[in-house]
């Protein structure tokens, strides 16, 4: 039996697959693991990325688009780890983000906690493409008035806001980006519930896990990228498929009267309509082009691509706002680079990371929108 086995569902994003996979890589130097890509016919070159790249990955590949719940089972089914991780293609973790994960479970860590047998799933602090928190990783119950008020503007209740982003403690609901948790227990409750698509299922999960007598907890320590914009955009299909999600999850855990399923169909119904005129962030571009990076051959090969000087950085206090910061993971871990992410989220700055050994760059501005990505020769 390996110690972990990390599943990855993929839909048609093979430039964050790779920086994803890249990542998660250099993370595992300390473990036993292996990696499971679940490609749900992607219409890219995903695979044969994976397959070129990342010959050492487990590759499941579908015939059809069978949703998140139902690849992830798929995935878990063949997993040989102690430990699952659910992780998103459009995520980066740290390089020491798993070994403390795993010491937190078999209390290797120094912290404190009744027993290891409690523990259910574990999720952590994620945060966008520039750096900022991602409420959503960690959540109360949705229940009729909690789900109403949030689909009204009012997430007050939605989100576990008595744990701090920062600290660690017990929630409720975790998000299906990022799910660390026993094999063992992903199997005893049945995995993710395949009546769901996809959106929805990370809350049935969570919620089952603690009905089998098991706690969910945040780490708010330990930090990981998700860019969220490109497996959630928020189109119509996307609207429609989450409120169908929040339908069968009253149905399926909360008892609700007549009355309850009314008004919560209605703002269901009045959300939907109101959000049709959603639209993405605009793109705008930067003022100037900055590089974290040892390479000058890698300055002047985006230099040349983007027809302007490219500077060379050390010190991102010198960045002026409006100006796009490009990371070389070749140069610096990606550890470093999250914690430059959040360091930096609130200088009105952008970001883009180039993974090692690669020929792109890759970054999103918000995580509401899609991501944007430089192309660029190697010299």
């Amino acid at each position: 039996m390996k110690q972990l086995s990390i599943i990855i569902v993929n839909y048609n994003v093979r430039h964050f697959l790779e920086l994803c996979l890249s990542s998660v890589y250099e993370a595992l130097h300390n473990l036993d693991a292996e990696v499971i890509v679940v490609d749900n016919n992607s219409p890219d070159d995903s695979c044969a990325m994976v397959k070129e790249r990342f010959p050492e990955v487990i590759l499941i590949e579908n015939k059809d688009n069978t949703g998140f719940a139902t690849a992830n089972n798929q995935g878990v089914a063949i997993a040989k780890g102690e430990y699952l991780c659910i992780l998103n293609p459009d995520t980066i973790v740290a390089e020491d983000t798993f070994d403390r994960l795993y010491a937190f479970v078999t209390n290797t860590d120094g912290s404190s906690r009744k027993s290891k047998k409690e523990i259910g799933a574990i999720g952590t602090r994620l945060v966008d493409g520039t750096g900022k928190f991602l409420p959503e990783c960690k959540r109360n119950l949705p229940t009729p008035r909690v789900a109403f008020n949030k689909i009204f503007g009012n997430g007050n209740d939605y989100y576990a806001r008595h744990v701090k982003y920062t600290e660690n403690g017990a929630v409720p609901i975790l998000v299906g980006a990022f799910m660390f948790l026993k094999t063992e227990i992903y199997r005893e409750v049945g995995g993710f519930d395949e009546q769901y698509f996809m959106y929805g299922e990370d809350i049935d999960l969570s919620h089952t896990i603690e009905l089998a007598g098991y706690k969910n907890y945040y780490l708010g320590e330990l930090p990981v990228i998700h860019f969220k914009g490109e497996s959630t955009a928020k189109d119509s299909k996307y609207r429609k498929r989450f409120y169908g999600a929040m339908r069968i999850f009253f149905k399926k855990h909360l008892r609700t009267n007549m009355f309850q399923d009314l008004v919560v169909s209605m703002g269901l119904f009045v959300a939907t309509l109101s959000r049709k005129r959603t639209e993405q962030p605009p793109q705008i571009a930067p003022s100037a082009y900055f590089i974290v990076t040892q390479n000058k051959n890698l300055q002047k090969a985006l230099s040349e691509t983007l027809s302007t000087s490219v500077v060379i950085v050390e010190d991102l206090d010198s960045v002026p706002a409006g100006a796009e910061v490009i990371f070389d993971a070749n140069t610096m871990s990606y550890k470093a680079v999250i914690e430059r992410l959040m360091e930096y989220q609130d200088r009105s700055l952008t970001f883009k990371i180039i993974p090692k050994n690669s020929t792109f760059a890759l970054g999103s501005n918000s995580s509401d929108g899609r991501g944007s990505m430089i192309q660029f020769m190697a010299l």
